[in-house]
């Protein structure tokens, strides 16, 4: 059973093992550190601990915190789109927790930020298993960046996914 929920400030032991992971980083962007430290894991939840209207979340498996999902408004000329991140504990792939957290944070978006239409998430090429639980959730992969992406020294493509919600507001 997968749920989403706050940040707690017990949650930093824990975060930061599960992050503490070159196999997760290799999936994400820079600005994660790593490796990831108790440090690194108080300096994320001094904003979003506790915090009601914080856009980040912990994903739980079976009550057990197995990894974190999130989204970005956008502004200006893109503010009914949103952007959505999310990574899994190692131990915890192959088990569909990625795919029941998305749905679950569609949930959160359209609760907290009724008129965004627009919901996309950025994957690098080698991760299939991301854009597998994308597609699972009514993204379709809108198009492909090439050679657009640094990571590891290497020059990746950004497959770029999305899910339309609804019509523009009125």
């Amino acid at each position: 059973m997968v749920q989403i929920r706050s940040w707690y400030w017990t949650d930093a032991e824990r975060l930061s093992n599960l992050l503490n992971n070159k196999n997760i980083w290799d999936n994400v962007r820079d600005y994660l550190p790593f490796p990831y430290t108790l440090k690194d894991a108080d300096i994320f939840l001094q904003s979003h601990a506790d915090n009601n209207t914080s856009v980040n979340f912990a994903i739980l498996w079976h009550g057990q915190l197995a990894g974190g999902i999130g989204f970005l408004p956008k502004a200006d000329v893109y503010k009914y789109s949103a952007e959505i991140g999310y990574w899994v504990g190692e131990h915890f792939w192959g088990k569909g927790i990625a795919t029941e957290a998305i749905n679950l944070l569609i949930g959160k978006i359209r609760e907290r930020t009724p008129h965004i239409i627009r919901v996309y998430a950025e994957v690098f090429q080698s991760n299939k298993a991301s854009m597998r639980a994308l597609e699972k959730n009514g993204f379709y992969e809108e198009s492909v960046r090439r050679k657009s992406v640094l990571k590891n020294e290497r020059i990746l493509d950004d497959h770029i996914w999305v899910k339309l919600l609804d019509e523009i507001p009125r």
